[in-house]
C-alpha cells in the first residue's frame, strides 16, 4: 500500500457565500440530491459558489443510494427505494427557481428497476425543456446494462449532450469498476449514441490509478474510433480510508500534455484536463455553451472555456 501526502496543486476552496446557501437550501426545500454532496466532489465550492456566474450543481436523480459498488466513488451502495414520481418536476421548478440555462443531470445505478430508471430520466430531461427549451441539459448517464432500448430513451428525450463515463483503462476496470461495468459495454453505449443521434457525447478517464501511458492512448483512441467529442481527465482522489488507494499523485504537466494529446492529435473537440477536473465540470459545460449557444467555433469555443476556467 502506497501512503502519499497530497502536492500543493491539489487544493481547493471551500464552500461559502450566499449562492452556495441559496442553492443548497433550493436542494433541500424540494428533496433533491446533487452528486456534487453524495460524492463529495472537490469542486463543490468552487462550483456552487460560481466565479463570474451564477452557480452550477449536477443533480443526481433517483435516490441518493446506488445498486452497484464501484470501489473509487463515495455513493452509498445498497438499499435504494422507489423512485420519487415528483422528482422529474422538482428537478425542473428547481432548475427554474436557481435560474440555470445549462443544466447536469446524472443519477446512480438503479439495476433493481425493470428499466434501470431510463425513462425516470428521461422525464426529467422534458421536464426541463417543457419549462423552457432553451436551456441546455447535459446527462450523464448510467451504462444501462448495455440495453439499447433503454440507451434510445435517454437519446429520445432530446438532451444537448449525453455522457457516460468509461473511467479508467481497460485492464484496471476491476477492481476500480463494479462488475457490472465494463470497458467494451461503456464503449458501446458511447457509439450507439453517436450512431443514432447528433447529441454531442462526453466521457471521463481517472488517472493516479496505476494506469501506463500507453494503456490511456489506447482508451483515447478506443474513444475516438466510437466518435467520442468531449473527454475529461481528472485525478482520482481517495474518498474514504475504505476505497482504493491513490496509486500516484499525476502532476499538472502530465494534465496537459494529455490535453494537447487529446485535441490536437487525436480530434476531440474538447478535452478538459486538469488534477481537480471532474466529468461535472463547468469548464467542459462552458465549451458546449459557446459551442451550442453562442454559435462559437470549436477553438473559439476552447478558448472560452479555458478563459473562464483560468487557464
Amino acid at each position: 500500500m502506497r501512503t502519499r501526502r497530497k502536492p500543493d496543486w491539489l487544493k481547493m476552496r471551500p464552500p461559502s457565500g450566499r449562492r452556495f446557501t441559496d442553492i443548497k437550501s433550493t436542494l433541500r426545500d424540494r428533496n433533491l440530491n446533487t452528486v456534487c454532496e453524495e460524492a463529495n466532489c472537490p469542486n463543490l465550492g468552487e462550483c456552487w459558489s460560481g466565479r463570474d456566474g451564477p452557480g452550477t450543481a449536477t443533480f443526481m436523480l433517483m435516490g441518493d443510494r446506488c445498486s452497484r459498488g464501484c470501489n473509487f466513488c463515495d455513493v452509498t451502495t445498497g438499499g435504494m427505494e422507489p423512485l420519487d414520481p415528483d422528482e422529474p418536476a422538482n428537478v425542473a421548478d428547481a432548475v427554474t427557481e436557481i435560474g440555470l440555462d445549462y443544466v447536469v443531470l446524472t443519477s446512480v445505478d438503479r439495476d433493481d428497476l425493470p428499466d434501470q430508471g431510463a425513462a425516470h430520466f428521461a422525464e426529467t430531461i422534458r421536464e426541463i425543456k417543457r419549462r423552457d427549451p432553451e436551456v441546455l441539459v447535459e446527462v450523464l448517464i448510467p451504462d444501462f446494462q448495455g440495453e439499447p432500448d433503454h440507451v434510445r430513451k435517454i437519446i429520445d428525450a432530446g438532451p444537448d449532450v449525453i455522457a457516460h463515463n468509461i473511467e479508467t483503462v481497460e485492464r484496471l476496470q476491476w477492481p476500480i469498476r463494479d462488475r457490472r461495468a465494463g470497458y467494451e459495454q461503456s464503449l458501446s453505449v458511447l457509439q450507439q449514441v453517436t450512431d443514432e443521434s447528433d447529441i454531442h457525447t462526453k466521457t471521463s478517464i481517472m488517472l493516479g490509478l496505476g494506469e501506463h501511458a500507453h494503456e490511456v492512448y489506447q482508451t483515447l483512441s478506443d474513444l475516438r474510433e466510437a466518435d467520442v467529442d468531449i473527454v475529461t481527465f481528472g485525478q482520482y482522489l481517495q474518498p474514504s480510508r475504505s476505497h482504493l488507494d491513490v496509486f500516484e499523485y499525476v502532476h499538472p504537466d502530465a494534465f496537459e500534455t494529455w490535453r494537447r494529446v487529446a485535441e490536437d492529435e487525436l480530434g476531440f473537440l474538447y478535452c478538459a484536463s486538469g488534477p481537480m477536473v471532474r466529468s461535472s465540470y463547468k469548464a467542459g459545460e462552458l465549451f458546449v455553451d459557446a459551442l451550442l449557444r453562442e454559435g462559437s467555433s470549436v477553438e473559439e469555443a476552447r478558448q472560452a472555456a479555458r478563459a473562464a476556467a483560468g487557464q
